[in-house]
């Protein structure tokens, strides 16, 4: 009876079928990570556990796949066989029966869910480029001159933009700078109307966008030429695309994000009715402001002539002789009324004294 020999420190070491799918699992989840793939569901289950099960073809290969309860939970529509689903998964390795297959993390149809991803990619990227800081950001003109407005020339977002510029603001100048704003032939238009904004520089304020729509229909306001012209024009630019749920990446590329183009007209146009409040309440104020200080002026002015009359030796000299002159004529005046009473008390004295002229009788 022959017996194999016992391998030697030298040779290779003998896996267990369990240790061996137990490696192969830890290898493939931790080199590959999460995958994003997309592909037909096929063989769809969903047992009494909760959990689903089924497989991913394209025309040349499948892969089977399951999903759990704590993640097909928050999947919100309704999984069926021959539906495109566009996927989050785990890659690993069911053990006991040594079956390579993806952990769904997450499900989305494919359409929508392409575009998601490829708005998350970009997003990612610009972002931490700097594309999206808030120290780009430039602010809005208080009072601008004129308003542009980048946007279809026949949809509806122009006529709600300029219905609240023409009641809001009457007077202020609007250019259009008519584009296509949905397809691929709108990327190139939005950028060329951005560039030829700046380049007329006859605009302090621009809005780019449009009405609401599906994301395919917005989706021109989701690439990156349409982001790094938004983000790189000298004219202050608010974004306006869709309704207040709808986010583009030219929301992030903006000065300013409106949510509706009606509230971008809004924000850029000031409301005469208000300004002209605000003008009558800093007409008031400058009133009062100028009142008090011709008060404060006037008073000062007062105590400085007191000073100036306390203090002026001409003035001190004109009423110190002022002063001399009345002295003068009371002495005066006192020395004639005692000349006067001196000469009414001359007689008397002298017929006292037997001084007095007796008069000759004549004969």
């Amino acid at each position: 009876m022959t017996h194999r020999p016992l391998p030697t420190s030298s040779e290779p070491p003998v896996f267990t079928v369990t240790r061996l799918n137990s490696a192969v699992r830890m290898i493939l989840e931790q080199d590959l990570g999460l995958v994003w793939l997309t592909g037909e569901l096929s063989n769809l289950a969903m047992p009494s556990s909760g959990h689903w099960y089924f497989s991913l073809k394209d025309l040349s290969a499948q892969v089977r796949c399951a999903m759990f309860k704590g993640n097909n939970r928050r999947v919100v529509f309704r999984p069926q066989d021959g539906m495109q689903v566009l996927v989050q998964a785990r890659v690993s390795l069911y053990e006991p029966r040594g079956d390579y297959q993806l952990i769904i993390e997450s499900m989305q149809p494919a359409g929508d869910g392409v575009l998601a991803l490829r708005f998350d990619e970009l997003k990612r990227r610009l972002g931490a480029e700097g594309l999206f800081d808030e120290s780009r950001k430039r602010p809005l003109p208080r009072e601008p001159r004129a308003v542009g407005l980048i946007t279809s020339a026949t949809g509806a977002a122009l006529h709600d933009m300029l219905t609240v510029l023409k009641r809001r603001a009457p007077d202020l100048p609007v250019i259009i700078y008519p584009t296509q704003v949905q397809g691929s032939a709108a990327i190139s238009q939005i950028v060329a109307a951005i560039a030829n904004a700046n380049r007329r520089a006859e605009v302090d304020v621009l809005i780019v966008g449009r009405g609401g729509g599906s994301l395919e229909d917005l989706w021109c306001f989701n690439e990156e030429a349409v982001a790094r012209a938004i983000a790189h024009s000298t004219i202050p630019i608010i974004s306006a695309v869709g309704h207040e749920v709808d986010v583009t990446i030219s929301d992030f590329a903006a000065d300013l994000r409106a949510p509706t183009p009606s509230a971008a007209a809004e924000l850029v146009a000031p409301d005469n009715q208000a300004r002209a409040q605000r003008l009558a309440h800093i007409k008031q104020r400058l009133i009062q402001g100028i009142t008090r200080l011709q008060t404060a002026a006037r008073h000062r002015a007062e105590l400085l002539q007191k000073r100036l009359d306390h203090q002026d030796p001409k003035r001190r000299l004109q009423q110190q002789s002022q002063h001399l002159d009345e002295l003068a004529s009371r002495l005066q005046q006192l020395l004639r009324q005692r000349l006067h009473q001196g000469e009414r008390r001359l007689p008397a004295a002298s017929k006292r004294s037997g001084l007095w002229p007796c008069r000759r009788s004549s004969r």
